[in-house]
């Protein structure tokens, strides 16, 4: 879907992908190339908002390709409290 729209300026994606950390354990197509996909992302010409696990890795991806991360808030599936980070080119609309 990325390849087919990418061109397109009033796309919008909304990306959830295998997270990083826990994917192996809850998936059983986890597999992707993370780097492969921030690049995607970068090629593209309409907007996008991905929610990622909130790690280094994830962290230094995004700054690589120039996107702004925010952490927020969130529970998984055990009701645990943690983070996760919101990646996009901008996220001035997360500021209060």
């Amino acid at each position: 879907m990325i390849e087919e729209h990418r061109e397109d300026a009033e796309a919008a994606f909304y990306i959830d992908p295998p997270y990083t950390l826990a994917a192996r354990r809850l998936y059983k197509v986890w597999q992707i190339e993370h780097s492969r996909l921030f690049a995607a992302m970068a090629n593209c010409k309409g907007d996008f908002l991905m929610s990622y696990d909130n790690t280094a890795e994830i962290a230094k991806l995004a700054n690589k390709h120039g996107f702004e991360s925010r952490p927020i808030a969130m529970k998984n599936t055990h009701h645990a409290k943690m983070t996760e980070l919101l990646i996009g080119r901008d996220l001035s609309w997360l500021d209060p």
